[in-house]
């Protein structure tokens, strides 16, 4: 969530970046109207209980008929006095529902609009050019006997699949990529949870707007997580955390779950929108004034992660209203795709300033001695197995096999995927 402060103090900026997201400004309005209606129960409850303290205190000292009248005056000021706490506690509800509703505050800088107002930040390399028709990914992992859509169907409905030799290990080959990446880096690695308490999920900030698209377990009052961001943001909650040695950071390896709720007819071949896939995820935990700089560090990670795969990729400046409601600012890097002639999501970034470490309570000391701030949280996407596609495509012959760029060659044992029979 974001600062009470800010709310009460600085309106404008909530408007602003409500604005730029193309948000509702009643958001706003409600936010400031609970949080004074909370504000004024509060002060109406402990007005009463003030009162009902003093008059206790008469009463002990009361004798005879005195006594007997103070004694009902207490019984009916007790009543008001439960009646004023019941409205106190339904407006701090009230309050933070509206407070938790509102988005995290845009950075200055991030372009306005919906999705379609990205800017374009940087371009590496260039798209591929063959001379002979280019296949796309499931033709040519079908060819190599690497993915059965079919068989992932009849086991687990559409939008799952199996990865198989070849296939599995070239997953796996990302993954170990992505590991050495990491901790080279400094990142401590995790195998975390991937089923989390609701409060956790609440946090993050995953069971707003994109709430439809979890998976949730009422009998065990649990989520499945889309991706392990939401596990290592829940790792230091409600703790007072040490970053007087900079940046606490996190690795984690997991299966996301995503139903991909509204998707229905959309990139339905093929494992580009899947519901389960495997992930590796960075998680930052630093302080405010460094946040920005830290998620540099992370879009740096996120090209030595790419670099020697041969892939035609971008990096854009995600516009406002794409956002999400956790991210005040977000990097997609997204890799050439041949066949489609466009863009597809490889990894994301995003600065998430001290909007879920507000909301989960995770804070640092400034000094040994000094006052808690919250910290900020950031994540970041180093791979995933939807990089299957891009490499599938732009690293296709014409014969059907497929080179492996030379990062990944030790995992696989191979420098080229071949069609059976043609090697």
């Amino acid at each position: 969530m974001i600062d009470p402060g800010v709310l009460r103090d600085q309106p404008d900026l909530i408007r602003a970046s409500l604005k730029a997201r193309g948000a509702p400004a009643e958001l706003l309005e409600r936010a400031r109207e609970t949080d004074v209606a909370r504000r004024d129960a509060i002060a109406a409850f402990e007005t009463l209980r003030a009162e009902q303290n003093a008059l206790g205190k008469d009463v002990a000292a009361a004798r005879g008929e005195d006594k007997q009248l103070m004694v009902a005056q207490a019984k009916e000021l007790a009543e008001r006095v439960k009646q004023a706490q019941a409205t106190a506690n339904d407006a701090e509800t009230k309050a933070k529902e509206a407070l938790w509703a509102l988005p995290n505050l845009v950075i200055e800088g991030v372009p306005a609009g919906d999705e379609g107002n990205y800017v374009v930040r940087d371009t590496v390399g260039t798209p591929p050019v063959f001379d002979f028709t280019a296949r796309d990914h499931l033709d040519l992992a079908e060819s190599l006997g690497i993915i059965d859509m079919q068989r992932g169907a009849k086991v687990a409905g559409s939008r799952f699949y199996y990865l198989v030799g070849a296939g599995a290990l070239l997953e796996n080959a990302l993954m170990q990529r992505a590991i050495q990446t990491a901790t080279a880096a400094g990142f401590h690695l995790m195998m975390p949870p991937t089923l989390v308490r609701p409060e956790i999920m609440q946090g993050t900030g995953f069971l707003g707007e994109h709430s439809a698209e979890v998976y949730y377990l009422p009998a065990d009052e649990l989520y499945l997580t889309g991706t392990s961001e939401v596990a290592l943001a829940g790792y230091h909650a409600d703790e007072i955390i040490d970053l007087s040695a900079g940046a606490k950071r996190y690795a984690a390896l997991s299966t996301c779950y995503r139903r991909e709720a509204g998707s229905h007819g959309k990139d339905v071949r093929g494992i580009i929108r899947v519901h389960q896939f495997q992930k590796l995820e960075m998680f930052s935990y630093t302080t405010a004034d460094d946040a920005e700089a830290e998620h540099q560090r992370l879009l740096e990670w996120q090209h030595q992660m790419l670099d020697g795969l041969g892939l035609h990729y971008r990096v854009i400046d995600v516009a406002a209203g794409d956002l999400g409601s956790s991210a005040a600012r977000k990097y997609d890097i997204e890799a050439w795709v041949p066949s489609e002639q466009a863009y597809r999501e490889l990894t994301s970034t995003s600065n998430c300033t001290t909007f879920q470490a507000r909301r989960l309570n995770t804070r640092h000391r400034v000094d040994a001695e000094g006052p808690t701030e919250t910290v900020a949280t950031l994540n970041g996407t180093l791979a995933t197995t939807r990089w299957i596609v891009a490499l599938l495509e732009t690293h296709q012959r014409e014969d059907g096999s497929v080179i492996i760029p030379e990062p990944l060659q030790p995992f696989l044992g191979t420098d080229v995927l071949t069609v059976k029979g043609t090697e």
